[in-house]
Formats: C-alpha cells, structure tokens, sequence
C-alpha cells in the first residue's frame, strides 16, 4: 500500500511540474532568436513592459528583425542590436514611452530596450545582457528574459573596447519569430 501511495504521489508530482512548466512558456509571449551558432529562446515579460511587448512582437511579425546586426558588443556587458542602419542610430521610426521598474534587475540574460538620453527614446534597438549591471536598473526598460540558448548569445563576435564596442564586420541575426507563429 505504501510503494502505490508513493508511486501516486509522483505521479501527481509529475503531471503537476509539466502543467506548470507549460503555463511557464507562452508561445505567444516566447521569441525564437535564430544566430549562426543556434537558436535563443526569449521569454517576453508584457507583465512589466506590455507596450515594449507588444511593439517588439509587431515588429518581429514585420520580419524587421531578419539580418539586423549586432552592432555593439562589450565583453562582459551586452550585445545590441536591432538598428536596420547597423550603426546604433536608426529605428523603426516609432518611439516607445518608457515601462521603467525597480523590482526586476539587469543580470545575465535580460534583454533590455536601448534608447537614446531621453527615456521616451526607445524605438526598435535592444541589448542582452552577459553579466548583471545595476547601474541601469530603474533606467532602462526590461521587456524579456533568456530562457534557453545564451550560450549562442555568448558565441556573438565581440566589438573594439576603444570603439565603445563598435564590431567590425558583426554578426547578425538570421531570423526572429514569435514562437506562437512557428508552432
């Protein structure tokens, strides 16, 4: 009676820990970042950044994304990309206001909205992180997370540290879906 006892307990477990993993992952509100080296999975978070969410996920339908570069890429940082000019000043044309918030932090693999010194600046450019960096939280707008694969955002060619991280001939995203459309 005890071993079918434990043996429903786990079963119960189990069914329990997949329904919450599955609730976990939205496809609606999952990107798939597909780089030379594999895809990165990002978690979209719409419960603090519900207009970067939505602005994002347009423009990931739009397929604006597809061959962006990673134009800016310090060691230890975070690599941006997102500029269809590849030089850190073009956009999409469409500044999004900005969702700061003192409960969520920038560690590793946060992806966060780039902008320009006004905070109502950020338009299409976005960043992840490869280390903590606290001097931006409360300053910059965090609108997902990386769920899997930051071992290819890892892979990124790194830019010059005297250029501010400009990298010379930079890697580039090959496609960027919203994993509900692929499914």
């Amino acid at each position: 009676m005890r071993r079918l006892l434990g043996t429903a307990v786990l079963a119960l477990f189990t069914i329990f820990a997949m329904t919450n993993n599955a609730a976990a992952t939205d496809p609606e509100n999952t990107l798939y970042l597909e780089l030379k080296t594999g895809r990165v999975v990002i978690e979209m978070r719409p419960d603090i950044a519900p207009n970067h969410v939505t602005r994002i996920k347009e423009l990931v339908r739009e397929k604006f994304y597809d061959g962006l570069l990673f134009h800016r890429v310090i060691e230890g940082f975070m690599a941006q990309t997102g500029d269809p000019d590849g030089n850190g000043t073009g956009g999409s044309g469409q500044n999004i206001a900005a969702e700061f918030t003192d409960l969520e932090k920038f560690y590793r693999g946060t992806v966060g909205m780039a902008r320009a010194r006004h905070p109502n600046s950020a338009d299409s450019q976005f960043f992840i992180m490869f280390d903590k960096a606290p001097f931006l939280d409360g300053q910059y707008t965090i609108w997902g997370e990386v769920i899997d694969g930051m071992e290819h955002v890892d892979a990124i060619k790194l830019g010059d540290e005297t250029r501010n991280g400009t990298v010379d001939d930079p890697d580039k995203i090959i496609t960027m879906r919203v994993a509900a459309d692929v499914e």
